[in-house]
């Protein structure tokens, strides 16, 4: 670790365990039922003792997140470019798609069951709707702020429409795309973990519906722990991804 470094793990670290702390002494005090609010050092013991059974549903809802998250970037991507190429479209489609995001998931989980079972699909599509909109407007966002006079350049030496999106505007955007994917990632989990209360034979989300009827509190804490710990790695693993894929961005993320 380097010293420049050190500072950025050490801060959000001592935070942790200080947050943690007042926690464990908050509950240890009495100030609220364990059972209701169970202590850092019960959600431990859940991570170890249940491990198994965290892992073998964590499997199943990050399987979910990240089918329904691939989905999402391609299908918003190809409707950035279409809305990006189309005024017309853009007027049509994009007040509805805002619109569409008031919709709670709540209503919208029933119907998908009923039109396509409990397997797979519901869930793969309510993870869609909940990541397809930040990625979206993300995109739009990168190709409109594309410099005007640089696509003309271009097109003066000959380039078509077509090459002057795929070599300009495209790789302008990809910078937008990431910070909607990484904006994405962690709506994706909750989409996933929520979809399943709506029928699911696996996943944290179940595990977490059955553990607190069952008073099961630091394990439903332990899912959720779980749940928080791969958000936070999938956002990492998008800003490294991002850092290699356009070494360009590095100041700017900086």
């Amino acid at each position: 670790m380097t010293i420049r470094s050190a500072p950025t793990v050490l801060a959000p670290a001592v935070l942790l365990v200080a947050l943690l702390g007042g926690w464990q002494l908050y509950v240890r005090l009495g100030s609220v039922d364990p059972l209701i609010l169970p202590p850092p050092t019960a959600i431990g013991r859940s991570l170890v003792d249940d491990r198994g059974l965290l892992w073998s549903n964590f499997t199943v809802t990050a399987g979910e997140a990240l089918g329904g998250i691939g989905l999402a970037v391609v299908a918003a991507v190809a409707l950035a470019g279409a809305i990006h190429f189309s005024r017309i479209l853009r007027l049509a489609v994009y007040p509805l798609l805002i619109a569409s995001q008031a919709i709670p998931l709540v209503l919208i989980a029933p119907l998908l069951v009923a039109w396509l079972g409990f397997g797979l699909a519901p869930k793969l599509v309510i993870v869609v709707l909940v990541s397809f909109f930040p990625i979206l407007v993300a995109t739009l966002d990168g190709l409109a702020a594309t410099d005007p006079d640089l696509v003309k350049l271009v097109r003066t030496l000959g380039a078509t429409r077509w090459q002057a999106f795929v070599h300009v505007e495209a790789p302008n955007a990809l910078p937008g795309l990431f910070t909607g994917a990484r904006v994405a990632v962690v709506f994706s989990l909750i989409g996933a973990f929520l979809a399943e209360w709506s029928g699911a034979s696996r996943g944290l989300g179940l595990l977490v519906e059955q553990a607190i009827p069952q008073l099961q509190t630091a394990r439903a804490a332990a899912a959720v722990t779980v749940l928080a710990g791969f958000a936070l790695v999938l956002f990492g693993g998008l800003a490294v991804a991002e850092r290699r894929i356009l070494p360009w961005t590095r100041v700017a993320t900086a």
